[in-house]
């Protein structure tokens, strides 16, 4: 089969999950096809049966906004008709799904029948498509896929709520491929490059905006340091990163955080980590809290979205409520004083991610894509 794979080439969530299956499908022998403005972070083109298709958005004065949906939908009528593409799945609401039912019309006067799959993320369903801005369009794009899919319950939960929606919505899991995410051994991992004897090591890893909370994670470390000695390290950049530094100087604790940036490598990251912080105000899933459990680190994080789902409150880390820093920080601070408590809520937290494998979600992508 030829699988078209339209997303965000970014290191967000959506990105990340459908460049690990667009490359996963490859290595099961299907034909794959990234279409984008440019080369996904985590895709590896030299791997057998990928194909990369950049969309290029010619700069025009007229313009005070480039048209990257009109570009994008050119563009996948192309490639769908050069190769022979059978199916397009699009993840993210926005332009992807609107851009693709416009492809599929200008395809059907070619007497070419793609079928579309639409997976929801999140932000472009709870923050972004349901603006009245973008509403009616996402609310069609929506109904004229061939198939839906969210990555949670509460996700499906709030398309229902915010749209008035006529098709089903599969529920199909977020994935961890967990042969990238091998279980390394204390000796291996060498924490004395980044904390002394006897620290402790939390982490946290965004695009740093605001509904990812960073300045939460600030102050819910400045209260973890004082009780017990730790580092924080920071992975990601965003809009807020400045304000995230300042702050840490004010509290005076800048020597203790460690800003990594943007990384490709999160898994070998998290094995210095004892603790992951995540308070966002929402997630529609939880992919770094599930990237965190795989590396055997309970997660400290919100009750929102889809937290529930992946984070088992008092087994593989905690909920609180939105902004609780208080909360969450007595919460870390009790299981890491209690190494026994930490080494059990660590084996609990790889167990957790054992049920959302690449070996268990794929199968279900599969069925969707013969059966649409």
């Amino acid at each position: 089969m030829k699988i078209g794979i339209v997303c965000y080439p970014t290191f967000g969530g959506s990105g990340v999950v459908a460049t690990e299956l667009g490359m996963s499908l490859a290595d099961k022998g299907y034909e794959v096809h990234f279409i984008t403005y440019k080369q996904p972070v985590r895709l590896d083109l030299l791997a057998k049966n990928i194909h990369f298709h950049e969309v290029f958005v010619e700069e025009y004065p007229l313009f005070h906004f480039q048209p990257y949906e009109l570009a994008l939908t050119t563009k996948l009528v192309e490639v769908v008709t050069q190769y022979k593409l059978e199916v397009l799945h699009v993840h993210y609401a926005i332009p992807h799904a609107y851009a693709a039912y416009m492809a599929k019309q200008m395809l059907k006067e070619k007497g070419i029948d793609i079928k579309v799959v639409t997976t929801l993320h999140g932000t472009d369903i709870t923050l972004v498509g349901s603006h009245p801005i973008y509403k009616t369009a996402v609310e069609f794009s929506i109904n004229n896929s061939d198939v839906v899919t969210a990555v949670s319950n509460s996700l499906k939960e709030d398309t229902l709520r915010l749209f008035n929606v006529k098709v089903n919505i599969d529920v199909i899991y977020n994935f961890i491929d967990s042969k990238k995410y091998p279980e390394i051994q204390e000796s291996e991992c060498n924490r004395a490059a980044l904390a002394a004897k006897g620290e402790k090591i939390i982490s946290h890893v965004s695009n740093m905006r605001p509904v990812k909370r960073p300045m939460d994670v600030i102050e819910i470390f400045y209260r973890i340091q004082k009780e017990i000695p730790s580092k924080l390290l920071l992975v990601g950049e965003g809009p807020l990163l400045e304000k995230v530094e300042y702050r840490a100087k004010e509290l005076g604790i800048y020597d203790k955080v460690i800003f990594m940036g943007n990384s490709n490598e999160v898994n070998k990251i998290l094995c210095y980590s004892d603790i992951f912080l995540l308070p966002s105000k929402t997630e529609s899933f939880g992919l770094a809290a599930l990237e965190a459990m795989a590396a055997k680190t309970p997660v400290i994080s919100t009750n929102t979205g889809g937290f529930p789902e992946v984070n088992i409150n008092g087994v593989t880390g905690y909920l609180s409520d939105l902004g609780d820093v208080e909360e969450m920080a007595k919460n870390a601070i009790n299981l890491l004083k209690d190494d026994e408590k930490l080494n059990q809520f660590k084996l609990n937290a790889l167990e957790q991610a054992k049920s959302f494998s690449l070996e268990a979600i794929l199968p279900q992508y599969e069925k969707v894509y013969r059966n649409c």
